[in-house]
């Protein structure tokens, strides 16, 4: 007996527990005395829709403190879209105090973007500073400016859903700055008047088609880098160089060939004047034996030879003297 009423008592309570969970009167009884409507039954449905009671109640329950008037179906609507539902009621809520105006739809739609949209009313509220990484730029003269800038801006509400983040704004800026100080006659302008790559910048509207809205652009450090002008030159010269040595060894080269040809030309006209000598003997011979060359012509030859070479010892010291 006493083992089944422990069975008995075991099962009670786990029934207990079980329509505890399964009616949430607590939740119902402090949302009652909240001045919130929903019912029992209502609360039973969440559960078996997946849905927890206590995070659609107590949003609706703040939403009715700050005086909004949000629908429960919306609520649960949003939360099984896979959204924040306590983002976007304390979004609604931060929005209706600062008098911004912003709907539970525009709401939930940038939650369910992927952005935060607390944080995007905050932002809205109280600007927000971005600092852009250093950016360097050649003015006209070949002077190298390395410039940081800070983006001050706030969120625009309307463009937060398909607009450009912060990456788009940095990269902007940076262009911007890069195209102000390029278009100035001089690096020594920028340093006297810096702010006039902020005004360049502004007047470019360049928070168009982004999630923001640019407030000032402020620049905060400026430095003086490489004198790239300089440096250019300077590689031009040492190509220009390099072409030019280029060109004197291919000259050099093509003259070295043409004296190797001469050379090699002058070689085969001795080889034939040694060849054309080495047949005069032959010839002189013929001659002899065909009776065309007489002896006294043969002397008479090389009396004339004998001269040629004397006169050619006698002018070759007076040759040599003058070198």
């Amino acid at each position: 007996m006493e083992l089944s009423y422990l069975i008995i008592a075991g099962v009670c309570i786990v029934a207990l527990i079980l329509f505890l969970w399964l009616v949430p009167i607590g939740i119902w009884f402090q949302a009652l005395i909240s001045g919130t409507r929903t019912s029992l039954i209502q609360l039973i449905f969440m559960r078996f829709r997946k849905v927890p009671p206590s995070v659609i109640v107590n949003n609706m329950i703040s939403a009715t403190k700050a005086g909004l008037k949000l629908s429960q179906n919306e609520l649960e609507a949003h939360y099984l879209a896979g959204g924040r539902v306590n983002s976007v009621v304390n979004a609604l809520i931060s929005a209706d105090k600062a008098n911004m105006n912003l709907d539970f739809k525009t709401a939930t739609a940038i939650d369910l973007a992927g952005r935060d949209v607390l944080k995007a009313v905050q932002t809205s509220v109280n600007p927000k500073v971005i600092d852009t990484p250093p950016v360097a730029a050649v003015a006209k003269d070949g002077i190298q400016l390395i410039a940081k800038a800070r983006v001050t801006v706030r969120t625009n509400i309307k463009q937060l859903v398909g607009g450009a983040g912060e990456e788009t704004i940095l990269a902007r800026v940076g262009e911007g700055i890069v195209t102000s100080i390029g278009s100035a006659d001089s690096h020594k302008k920028v340093l006297e008047n810096p702010d006039s790559i902020s005004k360049l910048v502004l007047e470019k509207g360049l928070d168009s088609g982004t999630a923001f809205e640019i407030l000032s652009i402020d620049i905060a450090d400026i430095d003086v880098g490489k004198n790239i002008g300089a440096q250019l030159q300077m590689d031009q010269a040492n190509a220009d160089k390099n072409i030019a040595q280029a060109k004197a060894e291919e000259r050099r080269a093509m003259a070295v060939a043409q004296e190797q040809e001469m050379k090699a030309k002058a070689q085969e006209a001795r080889a034939k004047v040694i060849e054309a000598e080495a047949e005069v003997p032959l010839a002189m011979a013929e001659a002899f034996r065909n009776g065309n060359l007489g002896i006294m012509d043969y002397y008479k030859m090389k009396n004339i030879q004998a001269d040629t070479e004397m006169r050619d010892s006698i002018a070759k010291p007076a040759t040599q003297a003058k070198k």
